[in-house]
């Protein structure tokens, strides 16, 4: 098979792909590309078994025919290039990529080997736009767990109604819902949705303004935008029900800047200790004293900010870098704090900056004050 592409729309297109090649496969098949030439359009497919990327690239040929590259080594040549058209010619299993300074020759693996890409049966569906599902992923994977006796708890939950669209991921220890009741789905259906495929669609939707297709059955889920699909395993399992942990009744009210909270909890906490990461929130009137202590070092640090806090005087300890991480992932100038008591979780939301329909919940777990 014969064809001539762009050196950096095949570079743009194969880098996006590779990012679902692991390091170290048991399979070495999964270590190639596989491209398969129809005319003028080039299927580039990469996989791990549990996720695959197919592209669509336009080339110039009017041969058929499929074979499976090295990806590394592809990639890695395709870098040292400033912008050409490049002429791949394969004979049998050896593929010959000519420029104008020369050619290189790659060893090549047979089609047949690559495994075939799964086939959702009987699908149900819904469209979100991609830049909208990329901000979805952004609010919630950070809040994903990383514990494999919990696989459920180590993805994003996404719950489709016909009134909104709920993505939720927590680790027990931080939780986060996003909704969108802009949007909605033709039928109910929940599933959880593995981190590595989200981290693949975040970096390819960001800012896009393409309709994505995203079909489901019970146990895969395809997202189809432009000229790509991802096909992934979804994990197995039921999700935790997450709103029996989210507090109703949340009379103390703390409203304050999200960027002097955030960068005060920073200082602070480089005082804490360093296995608990313990912060102290002691709010009292309109004035707010963050506080951390490392008893081993003797290390402590103590500020106050100013507030606008409505509810009893209390005192509530967290750790600091769940906090942090939170609170770094809002983008509205004030945030609200909603506590019902020391041992209960405390609900932070956006003041401000929000879409109509956007609807952002965060929920941290408190940690046991030392008196």
């Amino acid at each position: 098979m014969k064809f001539i592409v762009s050196s950096s729309y095949l570079q743009k297109h194969l880098q996006l792909l590779g990012g679902v090649i692991n390091n170290n496969n048991t399979l070495p098949i999964l270590d190639n590309f596989l491209l398969e030439l129809t005319g003028n359009e080039l299927k580039v497919s990469a996989s791990d078994m549990e996720t695959t990327i197919i592209s669509k690239l336009e080339v110039e040929s009017e041969d058929d025919g499929s074979i499976a590259l090295p990806a590394k080594l592809l990639l890695d040549t395709l870098k040292t290039f400033p912008e050409q058209p490049l002429t791949f010619h394969s004979v049998d299993t050896m593929m010959t990529v000519s420029h104008d300074k020369g050619k290189s020759e790659i060893a090549c693996a047979a089609a047949a080997e690559f495994p075939k890409a799964v086939t959702i049966s009987d699908p149900s569906s819904t469209s979100i736009m991609g830049d909208t599902l990329a901000t979805a992923i952004n609010k919630t994977i950070f809040a994903a767990g990383n514990d494999d006796l919990r696989p459920v708890m180590s993805g994003v939950f996404f719950q489709f109604a016909s009134d909104s669209l709920t993505f939720v991921a927590t680790d027990a220890h931080k939780l986060v819902r996003y909704k969108r009741e802009d949007l909605t789905a033709s039928q109910t259906a929940e599933f959880i949705m593995p981190k590595k495929p989200l981290n693949l669609l975040r970096a390819m939707l960001q800012g896009s303004e393409s309709e994505v297709l995203i079909e489901y059955n019970e146990s895969n889920a395809q997202f189809s935008f432009d000229s790509t699909n991802i096909i992934c395993r979804l994990i197995d399992g039921k999700y935790p029900n997450y709103e029996a942990v989210i507090p109703k009744e949340n009379p103390n009210k703390l409203t304050i800047s999200r960027t002097q909270f955030l960068n005060s909890v920073r200082r602070v906490s480089i005082f804490s200790n360093k296995t608990t990461h313990q912060i102290r929130l002691k709010m009292a009137g309109a004035e707010l004293n963050i506080s951390a202590e490392d008893l081993d070092y003797s290390n402590k640090a103590d500020e106050r900010l100013t507030c606008d806090y409505q509810g009893d005087d209390m005192q509530i300890g967290f750790n600091s870098r769940f906090l942090i991480e939170m609170l770094n992932n809002l983008t509205c100038d004030d945030v609200s704090l909603e506590l019902s008591l020391p041992n209960r979780a405390g609900i932070l939301t956006p003041v401000d900056g929000l879409d109509e329909g956007e609807n952002v919940t965060m929920l941290v777990m408190p940690v046991m004050l030392n008196q």
